[in-house]
C-alpha cells in the first residue's frame, strides 16, 4: 500500500503535466478546457454521487465516489494553478482548533467557507 499521499502527489503531477502540455485525448486535458464552469459541474456531481452512496450504497462504492471526487478537485485546483498542499496547508492550520471556533472566526472576518 502507498504511504499517505504519495498517490495524491503522483496524480497531481499528472494532472500538472496535462494542464501543462495537453495530449490529443486525455480525459483531464478536455476538463481542464472546459474551465472552472465544467470541472465544477463533474465536482458537484460526485459529490452528489458520494452523498448518496455513503446513504445506503456498499462501502466499495463509497470509496470509489470518494476517490472521483477527489481527483475531479484535483483538477480544480490545477484549473486554478493552485497546488493540493496549499489545502493540506490549511488543513494543518485548522487542525487542533475546534470546528465551531474556526467558524466563528471565519464569520467574523465575513469569510463564507
Amino acid at each position: 500500500m502507498p504511504r499517505l499521499g504519495e498517490t495524491l502527489e503522483s496524480l497531481e503531477r499528472v494532472v500538472d503535466s496535462r494542464r501543462n502540455d495537453p495530449p490529443d485525448r486525455s480525459y483531464t486535458s478536455r476538463l481542464l478546457a472546459g474551465g472552472v464552469e465544467k470541472i465544477g459541474g463533474k465536482v458537484a456531481e460526485e459529490a452528489a454521487e458520494l452523498v448518496a452512496a455513503a446513504a445506503g450504497e456498499p462501502d466499495e462504492r463509497v470509496v470509489a465516489e470518494a476517490a472521483d471526487l477527489t481527483y475531479h478537485m484535483l483538477v480544480l485546483l490545477a484549473c486554478r494553478g493552485l497546488s493540493f498542499s496549499l489545502v493540506e496547508g490549511e488543513l494543518a492550520r485548522r487542525f487542533g482548533v475546534s470546528g465551531l471556533d474556526e467558524k466563528a472566526a471565519r464569520a467574523k472576518t465575513g469569510d463564507p467557507a
